[in-house]
């Protein structure tokens, strides 16, 4: 049956190009046997970046990466050759970089008066400790649909640790309590070095150059098929003894409608919803548009098949209040070195060796982070870029008195040097991309349980969910981690491989990041 049956993905995000690998490393089938269709001209998803020193770089965002978690991740990146070190697999070249550029932040929360906010105590009061620690060890099934807010005091929310923490993983007071459980869990070694993002590995280039493109690279010699601009828009089926069975795959390729039929033994796997879908870029001169969750098909999709169908999930849980979902980044490519020089001087740090520098009074909570150059593949060395972002977009800046949603690249721009006190001469070259995502935090709404479906819901043959809108247990949305092990799990028990999955590294049971937490929530 292996020789024989084929695998259509739908969508090319990191989940897909993640399960494609799996299927030709563990399950055996042949590269020309895989079909990914992917409705943008490039693969990656959520992990994107483009551009160039003329029109400017951008990227939507980035994810945090660790090497002591994400254990899927690295399993397969340790598989992946590298493009950019011959000899070297990805993870190899990452684990070399990232010894080489040791992450230590020296200013990663700044005040208004343009001060660096001591950081080395956590700012909690003896009841922002028993508040927290009862959230930690509450049970899961107990906090359903409950809010951050349900659980901790609004003195909580002005605590060093919160902004640091929230600011860390894109984390709002309304989202999910269940969440915020499992990130304090999952994370338990962050906890102790958050001041500081120690623990925070980075890429040699953005995520979309180290690990998209080998990736893509490595699946595209094995025969592997990647579709482009192929909108999927509905999957036919039939009922087999109860059980959903996908007989069909509904599609516009470029402009053309087209059914692709599937044959006896073939798999689907949908990623189901996106964080970036409806996202939109902007300008120096032009702010991002804002678009709706129907210019995308990814949550249409979704809908369509989870309609009458609960096993399936509820799309609505994540998509239905864009107003607590979003937030805006800007990528700024830059032609001299006078910002680079300003800001390494203030913070302290070589870009590449800090992290999030945060404005704590900032009304959008706006934060940058200062990659090592070159970011981009394709960057000159006279160029430079760094990356930002805001919680509160819907806000009037500080010294813009606009929404931050509503501002084009000049506008963010004046904004960030009115924080540094920096003269608007320190951007004279720059070239700000501004980008909205309307759904960017959607997958940290609050929920209830079957919300998320499985990777393979019940009731179902051939079909699978691949994305950050499935249950794990244990493990966390909004990382790489949760895609690449998502893929897997639906992988292997759509091909029945009995080869084990590496289990969430449980650092919460620990007793040394057990001490090293409790001693920095008493500092």
């Amino acid at each position: 049956m292996t020789s024989n049956r084929k695998a259509y993905f739908v969508g090319a995000g990191i989940g897909s190009l993640a399960g494609a690998a799996f299927l030709i490393r563990d399950g055996a089938m042949p590269g020309d046997c895989i079909h990914i269709l992917e409705a943008c001209a490039v693969p990656g998803g959520s992990l994107d970046a483009s551009g160039d020193p003329e029109r400017g770089y951008s990227m939507r965002g980035g994810r945090m990466l660790t090497t002591d978690n994400y254990e899927c991740t690295w399993g397969l990146f340790k598989t992946i050759p590298s493009l950019l070190r011959p000899g070297q697999t990805v993870y190899e070249e990452t684990v070399e970089f990232n010894q080489r550029h040791v992450s230590h932040a020296m200013a990663r929360l700044v005040d208004s008066r343009r001060a660096k906010v001591p950081v080395a105590s956590m700012g909690f009061s003896m009841h922002d400790r028993l508040e927290l620690l009862k959230l930690v060890n509450a049970e899961e099934f107990s906090l359903g649909r409950s809010c951050i807010t349900d659980h901790l005091s609004p003195a909580f929310f002005q605590t060093e640790f919160w902004f640091m923490w929230a600011t860390t993983f894109a984390f709002q007071p309304w989202h999910s309590a269940v969440e915020f459980r499992r990130y304090l869990h999952r994370f338990m070694l962050e906890f102790s070095r958050i001041e500081t993002l120690a623990g925070v590995k980075r890429t040699v280039l953005n995520q979309y150059d180290s690990l998209v493109l080998p990736l893509t690279h490595w699946l595209q010699q094995q025969g592997v098929h990647l579709v482009t601009d192929c909108v999927v828009t509905d999957l036919e089926h039939r009922s087999v003894d109860g059980d959903l069975e996908v007989i069909a795959i509904q599609c516009i390729f470029k402009g053309q409608i087209e059914t692709r039929q599937l044959d006896e033994g073939d798999l689907v796997f949908v990623q189901n919803g996106s964080m970036t879908d409806a996202s939109s870029l902007g300008s120096m001169t032009r702010a991002p548009a804002k678009l709706e969750k129907t210019h995308n098909g990814s949550w249409t999709l979704w809908e369509k098949l989870s309609e009458g169908r609960p096993s399936l999930g509820n799309p609505a849980a994540f998509n239905r209040c864009i107003a607590q979902s979003d937030w805006a980044s800007f990528t700024v490519t830059l032609k001299d070195e006078v910002f680079f020089n300003q800001m390494q001087r203030f913070s302290g740090n070589e870009a590449g060796t800090g992290g999030l520098v945060t404005f704590k009074d900032s009304n959008w909570l706006m934060s940058i982070v200062l990659a090592h150059q070159p970011h981009f593949a394709n960057q000159p060395a006279d160029v430079q870029v760094f990356w930002g972002y805001g919680l509160f977009p819907d806000r009037i800046g500080n010294f813009v008195p606009k929404a931050m949603a509503d501002c084009s690249g000049a506008e963010l721009l004046q904004e960030l040097c009115g924080h540094l006190r920096f003269d608007l001469d320190a951007v004279a070259t720059a070239n700000c991309i501004p980008c909205r995502m309307p759904f960017i935090t959607s997958m940290f709404m609050p929920r209830e349980m079957g919300d998320r479906p499985p990777p393979v819901p019940p009731f179902t043959r051939n079909f699978a969910f691949i994305s950050q809108f499935v249950e794990i247990p244990q493990d966390t949305v909004f990382t790489v981690e949760f895609s690449v092990r998502a893929a897997q799990m639906a992988v292997y028990q759509l091909m029945g491989i009995t080869q084990s999955i590496p289990p969430v590294t449980p650092h919460d049971k620990s007793w040394h990041a057990q001490f090293d937490a409790l001693v920095k929530a008493l500092a």
